[in-house]
């Protein structure tokens, strides 16, 4: 029990935890997915990361081998009980408290929770999420100090030594970009670019520079915006 040489990976088929999966690859031998179906407005992301997974198993033969089972958790009742841009239609705005309302209640700490506990029955320990607090919404469940929080919980309450490991924790997504590019190089940015689900108006659309989405949404504006700086600042760094 507790393998500190396995890992399981909150995958969602975005960028961020594309990212993440390919940190996660480069440093533990055994890495499983685990993903979740809460009724979300861009559910097109839970075909995505099928894709992605699928990709990063031809491209990367070595990242092959150390990538297990995949998981998917029926969370419907968490859509059923949020009041969100995220689990209906809505449009997107901030709420009087200065919070999107694309905010889900409890999700994270929800979603590291049935990890642990399908972690636990596996046998894992580590635990990795594509948590920010640099460049994120405020979500509060995305912070630092709830994340080490919750790790203490889980511990306590499963008698176990999870970590919970947040790669993304510190960077802008101009860094998110460099770091997938050091990690898989031009290959798994092209992977992030055409496979992977960012939009939140479950949009694909056409290949833009900087992926497929509606390009409007916070989620594309943040994709987008990271994306042209981390193009700008590798043109300046190559002369």
């Amino acid at each position: 029990m507790n393998d500190a040489r396995s890992a399981l990976v909150l995958f969602s088929g975005g960028q961020d935890s594309t990212t993440c999966l390919a940190w996660a690859l480069e440093r533990f031998a055994h890495i499983e997915t685990i993903a979740f179906d809460y009724r979300q407005r861009h559910r097109i992301e839970l075909d995505q990361r099928l894709v992605v997974l699928a990709e990063v198993r031809r491209k990367f033969p070595a990242w092959s081998s150390r990538l297990g089972d995949d998981h998917l958790i029926d969370m419907g009742m968490l859509g059923q009980i949020s009041d969100t841009s995220l689990t209906r239609t809505m449009a997107f705005a901030l709420e009087k408290d200065g919070l999107p309302n694309s905010f889900v209640p409890g999700r994270n700490l929800l979603f590291f929770t049935f990890a642990a506990a399908v972690a636990w029955r596996r046998g894992i320990r580590n635990l990795v999420g594509g948590m920010c607090e640099t460049d994120f919404s405020g979500y509060p469940d995305c912070r630092d100090d709830t994340i080490k929080a919750l790790q203490v919980a889980l511990n306590l309450g499963m008698d176990r030594s999870f970590v919970l490991h947040t790669p993304l924790m510190w960077l802008d997504k101009a860094e998110t970009w460099s770091l997938a590019r050091a990690l898989g190089g031009d290959a798994l940015v092209e992977v992030v670019l055409e496979h992977t689900h960012t939009c939140y108006e479950n949009a694909r659309g056409p290949r833009e520079d900087w992926g497929h989405g509606c390009g409007q949404c916070p989620a594309c504006a943040l994709r987008k915006r990271g994306y042209l700086a981390w193009r700008a600042g590798t043109k300046v760094s190559m002369g």
